[in-house]
């Protein structure tokens, strides 16, 4: 009887390690749970909310699990092409985002109180850049980008070469919103929108990912600079 136990353990562990070593989103998923532990020795949450997440984290590896088992029962009852294949391989996976979903929001309504009042006080020290600052910020981004592109030799104007404009300005415009407000709902939500801009230049295949982070980097480290600089010789002067 054990030794059937130990069988049945092993086996499951192979099932594990399999779809770690073939799917890169259950990697990702685990990235995260470790990123989110880490989290969690330093906020020190309570034990029941640690049981919360815990168990979202569990479900949302238990459906890529399963998503993956799909996958590969489809892809042996049916190795061409069929629609109905595809149906269960994107139902399957449609089950996957809404478990890593519902953790989102689960996280979120845990990890807030804790994240969100040194989230505040970060946007406080950096400094609130005003309409003249946040202006000057863009059009330096932009200028920046034109050059490095120019320097790079590759792409053009608005497609393509290193670092993405989209990425930048989107990234630039994202940090001003949130420096300006210092509301960390609203910072999320406008970086957001920055990354789907971001993400879209991916999907179009019109920038790599190295184009796209440099363009953040680009967008948001501009931004920080020129409104220290000017919380430094005085945003009043420039009003």
């Amino acid at each position: 009887m054990t030794h059937r136990f130990i069988d049945s353990v092993d086996f499951a562990i192979q099932g594990i390690l399999h779809a770690t070593r073939t799917q890169k989103h259950m990697r990702y998923h685990f990235c995260a749970a470790i990123l989110l532990l880490v989290a969690v020795l330093f906020l020190r949450i309570s034990a029941l909310e640690f049981t919360v997440l815990s168990l979202s984290v569990a479900f949302v590896l238990f459906a890529e699990m399963l998503n993956t088992a799909v996958e590969a029962i489809v892809d042996l009852v049916s190795p061409d092409y069929h629609p109905l294949a595809k149906v269960a391989k994107d139902v399957a996976a449609g089950a996957v985002l809404i478990a890593a979903f519902g953790a989102g929001v689960m996280g979120y309504a845990i990890l807030s109180k804790y994240i969100f009042p040194f989230y505040r006080r970060l946007l406080t020290m950096i400094g609130t850049p005003g309409e003249m600052a946040t202006l000057v910020s863009i059009i330096i981004v932009v200028i920046v980008v034109i050059i490095l592109k120019a320097l790079s030799g590759a792409g053009s104007s608005l497609q393509g070469g290193l670092p993405s404009g989209h990425a930048a300005v989107a990234f630039s415009i994202a940090t001003s919103v949130s420096l300006n407000t210092g509301d960390p709902v609203i910072s999320i939500l406008t970086i957001t929108l920055a990354v789907m801009v971001s993400h879209s230049r991916l999907l179009m295949r019109i920038h790599t990912l190295r184009e796209v982070i440099f363009g953040v980097a680009t967008g948001s480290l501009i931004t920080i600079l020129i409104t220290l600089l000017f919380r430094t010789i005085g945003v009043e002067q420039f009003q």
